[in-house]
């Protein structure tokens, strides 16, 4: 037994998600789960097939990205989630995927705006997309650079990490967060189908209309704010 163990559990069971979800092809994505007593967090190995992976093929890394633990190399994207959990104390989950919809949002150097009360059930602003990484942070340390790119995007937006759990990241692909891996899934689900969403919307009328602000905070108040009466007590 490894006093790890148990973020393995939850690393591993949050990743098998994200086929089940459709949100990955192949090897095409990954999630953490952190521990903020022991100061590290476990991660998909780089490269392995979502059939082939196991609680014990987990990576235990610091939050400077050091290997603690595990035989196996950590996902390629590491240090962006190393570098977003030093930052961000109050999430214990990452997720960055390819999702089909999200990523083209992505691609296409666009804020995902807020069309609808599916949208604001979630958040009260548009999905953010950060811009493109500059050449010379490209030429520096690519994926550790790629987590300040997202953290200087959500600045330079004035939005809070904890109230916007989602982001585009320019020319590249989505990334969420949570409380917990499994929220960070959530999220990463939730962001795929506001993407959908958005796209269809603006493919029916090019010109549609952004969600009134009174609805917007009626729609997210009534599931978050103080007087929230969605779900069971």
């Amino acid at each position: 037994m490894s006093k790890y163990d148990y973020i393995k559990e939850e690393a591993f069971k949050a990743n098998m998600q994200l086929p089940e979800l459709k949100l990955v092809l192949f090897t095409f994505g990954n999630v953490s789960a952190a521990d903020r007593n022991l100061g590290v967090f476990a991660i998909k190995p780089s490269g392995v097939p979502y059939e082939e992976l196991s609680a014990d093929k987990m990576v235990i890394v610091d939050f400077d990205g050091k290997t603690v633990e595990g035989d196996l190399r950590p996902s390629s994207d590491t240090l962006t989630h190393a570098v977003l959990y030093k930052h961000w104390e109050k999430i214990n989950g990452i997720v960055h995927t390819h999702s089909t919809y999200a990523t083209a949002w992505a691609q296409s150097l666009r804020d995902i705006p807020i069309y609808g009360t599916t949208h604001a059930d979630h958040t009260t602003a548009d999905i953010p997309c950060a811009a493109p990484m500059n050449d010379e942070m490209i030429k520096g340390n690519y994926e550790y650079e790629t987590g300040f790119q997202i953290i200087n995007a959500l600045k330079e937006k004035k939005l809070s990490y904890e109230d916007v759990e989602m982001m585009l990241v320019g020319n590249h692909a989505p990334f969420t967060w949570g409380k917990t891996a499994a929220k960070a899934v959530y999220n990463s689900a939730v962001l795929e189908e506001i993407a959908k969403m958005a796209y269809i919307t603006e493919s029916i009328k090019a010109d549609a209309l952004r969600l009134k602000d009174a609805l917007i905070k009626k729609h997210f108040e009534r599931k978050h704010g103080p007087d929230s009466y969605y779900g069971q007590v």
